[in-house]
C-alpha cells in the first residue's frame, strides 16, 4: 500500500525564492538604467571550512545572476583579526560596495562580534549589527537578519494578513528568534518566545497559529504539538544518521528540520520542508537588502519587491 500524501500544503520556498531573486534583478536593472546605480556586495570568507566555501560560492554566483556588483575576499586561516578590520574598514569606505557579509563561523582567534560591530549598519546586509537590531526593535527602517525576513515573507504570501494571529517562536537567537518576534509584532501577531526553559513547551505551542521552530534540535517539534491546521515555518537543518541502516552504518547522513515532518503534516495546515523550505530564502533576501542598501546610499525609495 502506498503511503498516505500530508494533510498539509507545502510552503514552496525554492520556488518563491526563485521569483524573488527574479524581481530583485529586475529591480536593479531599473536601478542602474535610471541612476547610474549598481547594487555591490562584498562577501569576505576567513579560512577553509568546506560548508562556508559553498555557501560563499552560492552567494556569490545568485548575486552575478541577479546583475548586481559580486566581490569575494577569501582570506587565509591565519588572517589575525586586525587585518579583517583593516579590509571591513575599507569596503565601509568603497562607494561602490552597498553590501559587507562576513561569513560566520570565523576562527577561533577573531572575535565575530568585533568584527560584526565594525559593518557600517547602512551596509550590514545580515542585519545582524546593534543598530539594525535596534531600528527593527522600535519599528524603524533598517536592514533585517535574512532568515527571519524570509520566513516573514513565506508566511504572508501563504496567509495574507498576520494580524492578530498567536505566533509562537521556538529559539531566542539573535539571528533568527529575536527578530522573527520583532517582525511578527510588526504585523500585529500576538508573539510569544519560548526557549529551553520553557514549562509544557507542548502545550503552547499547541495555542500557535503560527509556529516557527529555530531551536537547532532535530525533529524536537512532535506532530501532536501542533494545533489543527496551523502554519509551521521549520528554520532548522540537521544532519542526522540516514533512515537506512546500511547507509547509516557507512556514515552517510540526511538534512532534518527542528519538526517531526511527516507526523507535523498531518496535523498542521500549511508546512515548510527542509530542505526547500526556509533555506534558499536566505539568499533571496540578502539580494534585497543588498538592493535596499544601495538605493538608501542613494537617496532614492526601492522599488516594491512584493509580488
Amino acid at each position: 500500500m502506498s503511503a498516505q500524501p500530508p494533510r498539509a500544503s507545502l510552503i514552496d520556498g525554492k520556488a518563491f525564492s526563485a521569483a524573488l531573486v527574479d524581481r530583485v534583478a529586475a529591480a536593479a536593472a531599473r536601478l542602474e538604467a535610471a541612476h547610474g546605480v549598481k547594487p555591490g556586495l562584498a562577501v569576505v570568507i576567513v579560512g577553509e571550512d568546506p560548508a562556508s566555501q559553498l555557501y560563499v560560492r552560492n552567494k556569490g554566483e545568485t548575486t552575478v545572476r541577479a546583475g548586481m556588483r559580486s566581490d569575494t575576499h577569501r582570506l587565509s586561516e591565519t588572517t589575525t583579526q586586525d587585518q579583517l578590520l583593516a579590509l571591513i574598514d575599507q569596503l565601509n569606505a568603497d562607494a561602490g560596495i552597498h553590501g559587507i557579509l562576513v561569513q560566520l563561523p570565523l576562527p577561533a582567534h577573531i572575535d565575530a562580534s568585533v568584527v560584526l560591530d565594525a559593518i557600517d549598519p547602512d551596509k550590514d546586509v545580515d542585519g545582524f549589527h546593534v543598530v539594525n537590531a535596534g531600528r527593527l526593535a522600535v519599528g524603524l527602517p533598517g536592514l533585517v537578519p535574512c532568515t527571519p525576513l524570509g520566513c516573514l515573507m513565506l508566511l504572508k504570501d501563504q496567509l495574507g494578513d498576520l494580524s492578530g494571529l498567536n505566533a509562537v517562536i521556538v529559539g531566542r537567537s539573535n539571528i533568527v528568534g529575536k527578530p522573527m518576534a520583532q517582525l511578527l509584532l510588526g504585523e500585529s501577531c500576538t508573539v510569544t518566545i519560548a526557549h529551553s526553559r520553557t514549562r509544557d513547551l507542548p502545550a503552547l505551542c499547541r495555542t500557535a497559529d503560527i509556529l516557527v521552530a529555530a531551536v537547532g534540535r532535530p525533529e524536537m517539534i512532535r506532530g501532536d504539538w501542533i494545533k489543527p491546521g496551523a502554519t509551521v515555518i521549520d528554520v532548522g537543518i540537521n544532519r542526522v544518521p540516514s533512515a537506512d541502516p546500511e547507509k547509516a552504518a557507512q556514515g552517510k547522513t540526511r538534512v532534518v528540520g527542528d519538526v517531526a515532518f511527516a507526523e507535523a503534516a498531518e496535523t498542521a495546515g500549511r508546512i515548510t520542508p527542509v530542505p526547500g523550505g526556509v533555506g534558499p530564502m536566505t539568499i533571496a533576501c540578502l539580494l534585497a537588502n543588498t538592493y535596499a542598501a544601495a538605493c538608501r546610499a542613494n537617496g532614492i525609495e526601492p522599488d516594491s519587491l512584493d509580488a
